[in-house]
């Protein structure tokens, strides 16, 4: 018989109770415990960025976590960004509106990674913007437009 353990986390503001395996990783968990499947698994191996989440507001790979290390903590995925299910966020609506994407994969890890960068980093530049992405592997766009889109965002964001 496998081991279970018992954890509470709360994702996107929703508490969960479930009972996991040890091994199971935070992307699995988020994947195929509690049915978010916009954290994207890539590589496994916590190079590409595709499992970004936010775990107390910090950005992390969710492939690199297990389940049972998010025991009471707060996680925010992809499908928490936009503020009702009618809405875009700023960031998502920059990405929109500025063709920040094209297969989408990469994408939601993307979107995590730079609502945290945006929050430190209000008014960044497009040096800096592409320092913060440096985590996060794209192959489709050339990052050029993702840059654009997070300025966008930026902008929008300060009232612009």
């Amino acid at each position: 018989m496998t081991q279970r353990i018992a954890i509470e986390v709360t994702v996107n503001g929703t508490p969960y109770r479930r009972e996991v395996e040890p091994r199971l990783l935070l992307s699995d968990f988020l994947r195929h415990e509690i049915g978010l499947t916009g954290t994207h698994v890539g590589c496994e191996h916590g190079v590409c960025g595709a499992c970004t989440i936010r775990l107390d507001g910090a950005p992390v790979r969710s492939c690199l976590m297990f389940a049972v290390q998010a025991q009471g903590h707060a996680v925010a995925t992809v499908e928490g960004l936009a503020p009702s299910p009618a809405e875009l966020s700023p960031l998502q609506q920059a990405f929109r509106d500025a063709h920040g994407l094209q297969c989408g994969y990469c994408t939601p890890g993307i979107l995590m990674t730079m609502s945290a960068f945006l929050e430190e980093n209000p008014d960044p530049d497009e040096e800096a913007v592409r320092h913060a992405l440096s985590g996060n592997l794209c192959r489709c766009t050339g990052y050029q437009h993702i840059v654009d889109a997070v300025l966008l965002a930026a902008t929008r964001l300060k009232g612009g």
